[in-house]
């Protein structure tokens, strides 16, 4: 599955737009990307909270956006809107970073085609190890945080809404300049 995803990357620079390959329970899949600026500001703003914290709560490490992560152990890759990871690992060779050094997920939702964050990625993202899950999701204002890996699901999920601030493992993200999609101010 990796050399056929490695193959469809490849692939995907020679074609105009931004096209993300992941591999999920179907195999590898080609998709291209239509963020829109108003998820890039939310994906913004929950990077930079996030990284100011991990200076104190884990040094060397950062909220990174772009990075796949892969788990060889249940086939699957992915690339979530935000990572957090050790910083070293953005220096090492390869195209995705290893689930087991993943302390955490964000995703945030499309406007124009939402994806499988509340299912497919509810599943994969605890059997990959990786402690603490962030949905955001900006059509309806809500947030989800998932914790607590154990046996394939997540033990925990909080629900918030846009104006709360979200306990998200060790950190706080104030989310009072978060805004849904298709609203002013």
């Amino acid at each position: 599955m990796r050399a056929i995803a490695e193959n469809l990357g490849a692939y995907a620079e020679r074609l105009e737009g931004t096209w993300r390959v992941e591999i999920g329970p179907s195999g590898p899949a080609l998709a291209m990307l239509c963020p829109s600026k108003r998820r890039e500001g939310t994906v913004r703003r929950i990077r930079e909270q996030v990284d100011r914290q991990l200076r104190s709560t884990h040094p060397g490490y950062i909220c990174a956006n772009g990075p796949a992560i892969e788990c060889p152990a249940i086939g699957r890759m992915r690339r979530p809107a935000a990572v957090v990871i050790p910083e070293a690992t953005l220096d090492e060779d390869g195209i995705a970073v290893d689930s087991r050094q993943v302390l955490a997920v964000i995703e945030v939702l499309s406007p124009l085609v939402p994806g499988n964050e509340y299912d497919v990625k509810l599943a994969e993202y605890p059997a990959m190890g990786i402690p603490h899950y962030m949905i955001v999701d900006p059509r309806t204002g809500t947030i989800q945080v998932h914790a607590e890996p154990y046996k394939g699901r997540y033990s925990t999920d909080v629900p918030y809404i846009f104006g709360d601030s979200v306990a998200f493992g060790p950190w706080v993200v104030e989310t009072s300049e978060f805004r849904r999609y298709g609203r002013e101010g």
